[in-house]
């Protein structure tokens, strides 16, 4: 089961490359991993793996006081809903190959995000942990937002793909609340441990834990009245609608229902919300169908509709309501994929989906007309399909269901039944909507959008076409499929005689009621022209869907106002506010408490007072200077002090860090600080500046007071003590700092890295607001250039006026400085050092490249894009988390292994160094978009902007010169004009003489 997962996960990583390599036919290689899973799935029911409770199990315990152990249990009910979700996903995927024409790129992300999402919905119906279900459910609601943003461009896309991620991880967000009180209240974690509980009757706050968890089910579900997400989230493309939105996503809130529902329905609250939501929903989705235009928004709303009939019956709880249930979901699947994909070939091959703009498809495409009238009439529930098997089961198991006795049970079969003939109803109108022939609508011809189709190609009826034969022959022959059932039903409810599913069960009530429901739907549609009367404009119990806009708008407003009250734009009020409640509250606290023994030591040794003078020295002097890069070298002053300290303490590793983080901090204010204007001036009164100055003495006089406190409050022996052992007999190192940072406590430093990367992209963002900041990259080269001893060329004058002293000493010290970030590397897990250290001393060398030479030397020296390098080392930190997971162990085990290499000797190797590694290169492309950013971004646009105003002093005097030229040729002329006056007047003087 890890083997899949890990192969899904890879298909997931190798997607983009596969698409950019080979374009649409890799979605043909992508689908042999789901389809690889759904063989093994179903070779395990062809060996009755799933009888007598029988499961596929893999647990890698981690962190077992925290309940977040990685525990995997594929049981017949799991594994039911792998073979849809599997199977499903491969055909998805060999129909994309048909379907899409776009750019490899938007393809690229595109196929790893859905074999991404199939992997995530394996590991949801797998996951036996209920928070490891949980965070395979998140995922699945990332990736469904991603999903159905594909066309970005479009408001419509992004609109619905932000509805679809609000309403899902909102409800996500109260089953994880269930979840917890759940597990608190009765101890049990795991789905294992809620089918052995025996209790739930009598347990404190169920009810709140059972309508918290449902909240996310049935939102997931697009149960009322979260349904009207699920119309919206059309607006993606036609396999995620085939997908997400019909055979996996929308399923797993079923999943979650039918996998509680045995344990669950003692508790009154469970069938007084699941039954009545999914009943109405039912009915509701039944009805809008029939109110769209586009056949999108038709099966949208079916889907709406069949998610309520199925999740009402599956919250019944019993064997027979369960097997229906199931039946039915895997009907559903079935014909309502094989659906979408056609609309898909509609719409791919006319471009509308409206059905007023399609007539006589019918006539044009009869083979797709043929498998949309299949898979329609099995929607419908007609013999002989699958879904009148389904459909029967549903009414048979609802007439004779004890556990709905009385009104109950004849409540839910009146509403089944009136349902079914809105889906009967509805069914037609897809049908006759978009295939059959129609007159003129308000005086256009319906069948240009036909007349002008391309032909369905191959690629776009084979997946639809498979689906609706397994619902042909599934109707067929239902005994298979039903066998499969009876191994997870016989496992929970115990084997039963005459259980199974059959197309034929002989006259009786379901089958009358059958023909009502056929007949019904057919008149319906029949006299759809009434029908249209009692379909109100405005929906009569108001619009969902304008009504979570109107709670986005008061949210909106709600945020406005209280950011407006508490935020008031002024850095030193929101700052004075901070320290004034770390002053009070602390304070506060210890006067209530206990001020006795107070214990402090001064100074261990005579330098750590030298140390501490120079730091209050400085403090003083930052506040008072006022030029801003005089003041940025005082602060550092302190920071290379505190490192001092830390070596005055024996924490070398401590100190070297903090001596690089401080060099670099340094860099990074002058790179910003050059743009700005030498000195700050203060405008504000000087008596702000004395209550500044009594702010910042009670700050740190409270900070000492409770340190004091807190030092002398321990009770225990602190657990620094014990680290240079675990660091020694669990991660193999002698370095007890490198070690808890990429060992003992390598989630947090993975978490911070993590948050190191998200930062620096945003303030990249910032820096080339809409422009890309991607590059490609090459091999670096380090070459000399002329006279010059650094590899870029001498055209600029920059390049040209540099010292010569400062090119021969980055030269020599560029190498060493590499040679030993590589040396702290590999020597930190046993020596001061490590990846971090690593990385903050290549850094350092980068940033000497770069203040020696400028961009075009940063350029020579790695020219290789930032991102790919951090994404490079986050994706080495997370193989090194997982990798151990496959052989049993838990996340981040460190191995260990120690070779003898020749000429060297014995070298410890932990595995611990993939993670460092991964550290190492982030540094090193943070450092590199520091660079690229604040320093050469920031240099290339200053050069512009001298660039411009050279070329506007250029114009100006070029129009100048324009304008003195022009003055003198008209000067000129009317010299000539008026020298010719003169002579033409001495002329008729001479004549007239």
């Amino acid at each position: 089961m890890l083997v899949l997962l890990g192969a899904l996960i890879a298909a997931s990583v190798v997607a983009p490359l596969l698409i950019m390599r080979m374009g649409r036919p890799a979605f043909g290689i992508l689908a042999l991993v789901p389809s690889a899973g759904f063989v093994w799935t179903l070779v395990h029911f062809l060996r009755g793996t799933f009888t007598d409770s029988g499961a596929v199990e893999r647990t890698v315990e981690w962190m077992p006081s925290a309940n977040l152990s990685f525990s995997l249990r594929l049981d017949g009910l799991g594994a039911l809903f792998s073979l849809i979700i599997l199977g499903m996903g491969a055909l998805v995927l060999v129909y994309c190959w048909g379907y899409f024409d776009g750019t490899r790129r938007r393809l690229a992300m595109f196929a790893a995000q859905m074999v991404g999402f199939a992997t995530a919905m394996f590991g949801l119906v797998a996951a036996d942990n209920f928070l490891l279900m949980y965070v395979f459910w998140e995922i699945t609601s990332i990736l469904s937002y991603l999903l159905v943003s594909y066309y970005a461009e479009r408001a419509s896309s992004r609109r619905a793909a932000q509805q679809a991620l609000m309403v899902t991880a909102l409800g996500g967000l109260s089953m994880l609340m269930g979840i917890i009180l759940l597990g608190r209240q009765t101890g049990a974690w795991t789905f294992s441990d809620i089918a052995a509980y025996q209790h739930f009757a009598q347990t404190p706050f169920v009810t709140v834990a059972i309508v918290l968890i449902l909240a996310g089910a049935l939102t997931k579900s697009a149960i009322a009245p979260a349904h009207f997400w699920l119309p919206g989230a059309m607006a993606a493309p036609t396999p995620v609608s085939a997908y997400l939105h019909s055979a996996a996503m929308v399923k797993a809130g079923i999943y979650l229902v039918a996998r509680l529902a045995p344990s669950m329905y003692e508790v009154a609250t469970w069938h007084v919300v699941v039954i009545s939501l999914g009943v109405f929903t039912m009915l509701l989705g039944g009805w809008m169908a029939l109110k769209q235009r586009d056949l999108k928004l038709v099966l949208a709303y079916g889907t709406v509709s069949q998610l309520g009939f199925i999740t009402s019956i599956a919250a019944v709880g019993s064997r027979e309501a369960m097997q229906a249930a199931l039946a039915l979901t895997f009907a559903h699947s079935l014909f309502k994929a094989a659906l979408f994909m056609v609309v898909g070939a509609i719409d791919h091959c006319s471009g509308t989906r409206d059905i007023t703009k399609l007539s006589g498809l019918g006539r044009k495409e009869p083979f797709l007309f043929g498998i949309a009238i299949i898979s329609g009439l099995s929607m419908a529930g007609v013999p002989p399909l699958f879904g009148f098997v389904a459909k029967e089961a549903v009414l048979e198991a609802t007439m004779h269901e004890e556990l709905l006795a009385g009104m109950p049970r004849n409540m839910m079969l009146v509403a089944y039944v009136l349902g079914s003939i809105l889906t009967m109803a509805y069914t037609l109108r897809f049908l006759w909507g978009a295939f059959a022939t129609k007159q003129e609508v308000n005086g256009t011809e319906p069948a240009e959008a036909v007349a002008k189709m391309h032909p369905v190609t191959m690629g776009l009826w084979l997946s639809p076409a498979l689906l609706t034969a397994l619902t042909v022959v599934l109707g067929v022959f239902p005994k298979p499929l039903s066998a499969a059932f009876d191994q997870h039903l016989n496992s929970t409810f115990g084997p039963k005689e005459h259980s199974e599913l059959a197309l034929w069960h002989g006259f009786s009530v379901a089958l009358g009621l059958s023909m009502l429901i056929i007949v019904g739907g057919i008149v319906m549609h029949w006299q759809r022209q009434v029908l249209v009367k009692w379909q109100f404009p405005y929906p009569a119990l108001g619009n969902a869907d304008d009504a979570y806009d109107s709670v986005i708008a008061l949210l909106r407003q709600l945020s406005l106002r209280t950011t407006a009250t508490t935020q008031r734009g002024s850095l030193q009020l929101n700052l004075t506010v901070i320290f004034a409640t770390l002053m009070l509250l602390p304070v506060a606290m210890l006067i209530k408490g206990d001020l006795t023994d107070i214990r402090m030591i001064v100074a261990e040794n005579p330098w750590q007072i030298v140390a501490a003078v120079i730091i209050m020295v400085a403090a003083v002097a930052a506040t008072v200077t006022a030029n801003r890069l005089s003041a940025v070298i005082i602060v550092g002053v302190t920071g290379y002090t505190l490192a001092f300290i830390f070596a005055l303490h024996g924490a070398p590793d401590l100190a070297l860090t903090q001596l690089l983080t401080e060099t670099i901090v340094m860099v990074i204010f002058m790179l910003v600080l050059r743009r700005m204007p030498a000195s700050a001036e203060w405008k504000q009164d000087p008596k702000m500046g004395r209550l500044r100055a009594w702010l910042s003495v009670g700050t740190g006089l409270t900070v000492t007071v409770v340190a004091m406190f807190a030092i002398n409050a321990r009770q225990s022996k602190p657990i620094s003590e014990f680290m240079p052992d675990l660091a020694k007999e669990i991660g193999h190192g002698a370095n007890t700092v490198n070690v808890l940072l990429v060992d003992l406590r390598a989630w947090d430093t993975f978490g911070e890295i993590t948050v190191i990367i998200i930062a620096a992209l945003g303030v990249v963002s910032l820096i080339y607001r809409t422009q890309s900041f991607g590059r490609e990259s090459r091999r670096p080269t380090l070459r000399v250039t002329g006279r010059r001893w650094l590899a870029a060329g001498v055209e600029s004058e920059q390049a040209l006026n540099r010292s010569l002293m400062i090119d021969v000493s980055t030269r020599v010290l560029f190498p060493s400085m590499v040679a030993l970030s590589f040396y702290f590397f590999f020597a930190g897990h046993n020596a001061p050092g490590g990846g971090f250290a690593g990385g903050l001393v290549a850094a350092l060398a980068l940033i000497l490249r770069y203040l020696a030479g400028g961009r075009a030397e940063l350029e020579e020296t790695l020219p290789i894009d930032a991102g790919r390098t951090m994404g490079t080392g986050l994706f080495l930190s997370a193989l090194a988390a997982v990798t151990p997971m496959f052989f049993g162990h838990p996340p981040l085990t460190s191995g260990y292994t120690s070779p003898e290499i020749p000429l060297i000797g014995k070298v410890s190797l932990p595995s611990a160094l993939v993670f460092d590694a991964g550290v190492y290169l982030i540094v090193v492309g943070l450092t590199l978009y520091i660079l690229n950013s604040l320093g050469a971004k920031l240099d290339e646009e200053e050069e512009m902007r001298k660039q411009r105003a050279r070329d506007r002093a250029r114009s100006l005097a070029r129009q100048q010169r324009q304008r003195t030229a022009k003055q003198k040729a008209q000067r000129a002329q009317r010299k000539e004009k008026k020298q010719a006056a003169t002579a033409s007047t001495a002329a008729t003087t001479g004549k007239e003489k």
